[in-house]
């Protein structure tokens, strides 16, 4: 299984992930607040600063400066003046203090080094009746993504999103290879 890097763009990936679908999914509306907790190059990022408007605020956070500068330059070309990015890890990453409406974790959840930290940060960020929303990839084999031995169950994240004191609204399928957990503040 490689580990295939896909641009916000790619017409392939938008077949089975589509990030105006799965935005719809969890809510995010006009005037909101969203976090991408390890954003890349802005696939969800990007479309959320559109939906979001010129009324609500996108911050992005990646440790990757080059996937961080292209999304940069994207939000500046499509004049997205409301998508903050920044290089941080997010275990250090606290763009706000109870601003969020939605921290969100896009197929990444598993790659951090201390997930419990990184969602107690989202415990920080969000606003009362805010939602966290985790991403990720099923534990079971996929033509491509990480290697099942570092992919996280949805059992496993149920109890990492409990103990970070959220209450799980739903679990779904997003998708062939994808569960979408969302869990309330």
């Amino acid at each position: 299984m490689s580990r295939r890097q896909f641009s916000p763009d790619d017409p392939e990936r938008r077949q089975w992930q589509d990030p105006d679908q799965i935005l719809t999914t969890i809510g995010l509306e006009p005037g909101m607040v969203f976090v991408d907790m390890g954003c890349g190059d802005g696939y969800f990022a990007l479309p959320a600063g559109r939906r979001v408007g010129p009324g609500g605020r996108v911050y992005a956070n990646d440790i990757d400066d080059g996937a961080i500068e292209r999304l940069r330059q994207r939000a500046a070309q499509e004049g997205l003046d409301n998508v903050s990015a920044q290089v941080k890890e997010s275990e250090e990453m606290i763009a706000c203090e109870s601003c969020a409406d939605i921290v969100f974790f896009g197929i990444d959840l598993h790659d951090f080094q201390d997930p419990a930290k990184v969602l107690a940060n989202a415990q920080k960020m969000l606003r009362h009746g805010g939602r966290v929303v985790d991403l990720d990839w099923k534990d079971q084999p996929t033509p491509f993504g990480p290697p099942l031995e570092k992919r996280f169950s949805i059992e496993k994240v149920k109890s990492l999103v409990r103990s970070a004191g959220f209450r799980v609204e739903s679990v779904q399928d997003s998708g062939p290879w994808h569960y979408l957990i969302i869990a309330r503040r």
